[in-house]
């Protein structure tokens, strides 16, 4: 009886290129973050204050309507670009961040490494960028619905509200402001996620590094601003960066006596960080066509 050996049949096919080749991985990780009980319920929370700011909107055109609203309340209901950065730049709202990343964004990587699935991903014909763009997108999607589509929200009900263009025209660089913000806080946390993510194959790990290096960071800068009253020692807070840069998109005076720059080079330094980590430490084999 002959015995044939029969080796590796050539295939002739060719790669398709995908236009989106990203998308899988960001659906799947949108679809996962929604999965987990404690998200369901977080998640509409988070989005609490911007049905309340939109209120605020309303009733700012009809304050004859409610009479017992005190001063205070009556000053932070004109509607100016002041009022949407007490939405988008306030400590509650960067704090609501941490929390959705914590949720969206901190087993993206963590847990590919665990299970160890960056092989089986560029197995795949997609590349490194793919990889990222696509984690990237699970957690900016989460963080534009936060931050974006409601300060856009507040600006066209504004208009609607008010039935005349007047407040566009006092503020048409407004929307720019509210995007421009919005990208540089979501990118932010976007590479500060992802690059704790990729420290550690515990999720659980993971989500303490997020909360806590935000915490702390806030914890040193109040600990050496008591010791030596220098208000630089804020460059060493998260927030505090945050809202310095936010002050500046919204024209604002920024909260600490400091220029803003400062905390642009900080912030954009932890990105450039991470991207040089990330690129470290996601390894695997590529396809080459």
């Amino acid at each position: 009886m002959t015995i044939k050996e029969k080796g590796y049949a050539h295939w002739d096919g060719e790669f398709l290129d995908k236009k989106f080749p990203w998308w899988p991985i960001t659906r799947y990780g949108i679809k996962l973050t929604f999965r987990r009980k404690q998200f369901k319920f977080i998640f509409p929370l988070s989005l609490l204050p911007a049905v309340f700011f939109l209120a605020g909107i309303y009733v700012s055109e009809r304050l004859e309507d409610f009479p017992f609203f005190g001063r205070e309340t009556v000053e932070f209901l004109q509607i100016n670009p002041s009022y949407f950065k007490a939405y988008l730049a306030s400590s509650f709202m960067i704090f609501l961040i941490v929390i959705i990343v914590i949720f969206c964004g901190s087993g993206l990587i963590c847990d590919d490494l665990k299970h160890n699935a960056l092989q089986l991903y560029f197995s795949r014909p997609i590349k490194k960028k793919d990889y990222f763009f696509g984690k990237t997108a699970v957690i900016v999607f989460f963080l534009f619905i936060l931050t974006l589509v409601p300060g856009l929200v507040f600006f066209i009900m504004k208009l609607v509200f008010s039935g005349s263009f007047k407040f566009f025209v006092s503020y048409p660089w407004l929307p720019l402001s509210i995007i421009g913000y919005s990208v540089v806080v979501t990118a932010f946390f976007s590479f500060f996620t992802l690059f704790l993510s990729s420290l550690s194959k515990n999720r659980r790990y993971v989500t303490i590094l997020i909360f806590g290096t935000y915490i702390l960071s806030d914890i040193f800068y109040r600990i050496f601003y008591d010791i030596f009253s220098n208000h630089y020692f804020s460059l060493l807070s998260l927030r505090a960066n945050l809202q310095q840069v936010g002050a500046v998109f919204f024209s604002q005076k920024t909260p600490y006596p400091i220029h803003w720059i400062y905390s642009l080079l900080v912030l954009s330094g932890i990105c450039v960080l991470a991207g040089f980590v990330l690129k470290k430490k996601v390894k695997g084999v590529e396809i080459v066509k």
